[in-house]
């Protein structure tokens, strides 16, 4: 009688939700909907009738797992937002669950914390974390009965220390280990801006983050860079997590002709459909060589960049395949204080093709070696490190430097 009840109530919630006269409709009918939810009560029903765990059984929590499930199984930025991680947001307003040196968001849901939220080039991505995975040590403490401003201390340290996480994820059958270093976070947007040594002709630029302000930085330094002699450009985007989406399309504004359509957002909507493009006009003409290098932690903003240079053939592109984000979130308010933060949108480049999923494939693929992936990073910021340092790196050549002057050459 509760699972036919069930079946009627929700139903009706499903028809609601579709509109086939304004936008696509799933492939399946709405008939459909009804064995569907019938499936997944008679599993609801199987597990609180057999199940010995029975604090684990309420209706509640066992329908919050399974939207987390639903949202998480559609792409790996789309999200429920728990009930209890809701009310610690708003009620600790001021408290960012975003820990920077990390990339990592963590949650508050019913049996502890977790991992809400990865960034492509942090450390948690790099170093296993999963998404959704419960947290069940830090540093051998039970973080279960932690606040959120606790939880939140409990993870931030200074660069180059490390924090040892126990943590469960339902794509794994045991809980497993990760030690994660924090990095430092590179406050400003364009970190290099100079002539390569042994190639004064060649100006090689890396830009760190897509902040709103960062094509101007970028404009400037290449005017200095081009009075002083520079006739071709390296773009470094590798360990670039992307950012604002307007100073990326002025950035490629830089390069390519006013007025270019270089970045097309997507809904399921077509009508809802929006293309972005270049500036009217710029103060410089910037047609030399150019050669935009990626890695696989290189998303989002960099993904479009590299992606439009490379459809518009105004770049070579060199490196790893990047990260594959390419999409846009929405945080979507529900009934009892919850909310999903669900994909929305996806973007693409001129010639249509998207980055979500399957990253920016380069022009030229190099190989990086385990040392190569120690010491790129290392080098980024060799002046603070120890002489005995220094020295090492000295003998380091980056292979996607080498190749991208070779490329430049004549």
């Amino acid at each position: 009688m509760l699972m036919k009840w069930l079946i009627l109530c929700l139903f009706p919630c499903f028809l609601a939700a579709q509109d086939p006269a304004k936008v696509p409709t799933p492939p399946d009918s709405d008939e459909a909907a009804y064995p569907a939810i019938e499936r997944l009560i008679q599993v609801m029903e199987s597990i609180r009738t057999r199940h010995p765990d029975v604090d684990k059984l309420t209706y509640d929590r066992l329908v919050n797992h399974a939207l987390e499930g639903m949202l998480s199984s559609l792409d790996p930025h789309s999200s429920y937002i728990h009930p209890e991680m809701a009310a610690a947001m708003q009620a600790h307003v001021h408290v960012d669950p975003f820990i920077p040196s990390l990339g990592m968001t963590v949650g508050l849901r019913e049996g502890g914390p977790y991992i809400s939220a990865l960034t492509a080039n942090g450390s948690a991505a790099q170093g296993n974390a999963a998404l959704n995975a419960q947290i069940l040590l830090i540093d051998e403490k039970n973080p279960a009965d932690l606040t959120l401003p606790k939880l939140v201390q409990l993870l931030r340290k200074a660069p180059g220390e490390i924090s040892t996480l126990q943590i469960k994820s339902a794509t794994e059958p045991k809980p497993y280990e990760i030690k994660l270093t924090h990095l430092r976070v590179e406050e400003k947007a364009l970190t290099h801006a100079e002539l390569l040594k042994g190639n004064p002709q060649i100006a090689y630029l890396r830009l760190a983050q897509f902040t709103s302000n960062c094509h101007k930085e970028i404009e400037t330094a290449l005017d200095d860079l081009e009075d002083n002699g520079a006739k071709s450009l390296i773009l470094d985007l590798r360990g670039n997590g992307g950012g604002d989406l307007q100073a990326t399309v002025q950035l490629l504004g830089l390069f390519v002709p006013p007025k270019t359509d270089v970045v097309t957002v997507r809904t399921r909507d077509p009508k809802g459909w929006e293309t972005l493009t270049t500036p009217e006009q710029k103060r410089r003409e910037r047609n030399y060589p150019i050669v935009v290098l990626i890695d696989r932690m290189s998303a989002s903003a960099s993904e479009l960049t590299a992606g439009c240079l490379q459809d518009l053939k105004r770049a070579t592109i060199i490196g790893e395949t990047s990260y594959g984000k390419g999409s846009v979130q929405n945080i979507i308010p529900m009934n009892n204080g919850t909310a999903l933060r669900l994909t929305i949108a996806t973007y693409h480049t001129p010639s249509g093709k998207t980055p979500h999923g399957v990253g920016i494939t380069p022009d030229l693929e190099v190989y990086l070696s385990e040392n190569d992936r120690t010491n790129f990073p290392l080098s980024l910021v060799s002046k603070t490190l120890p002489p005995a340092k220094q020295k090492e790196l000295e003998s380091w050549q980056d292979p996607c430097v080498r190749a991208a002057i070779k490329a430049l050459s004549p």
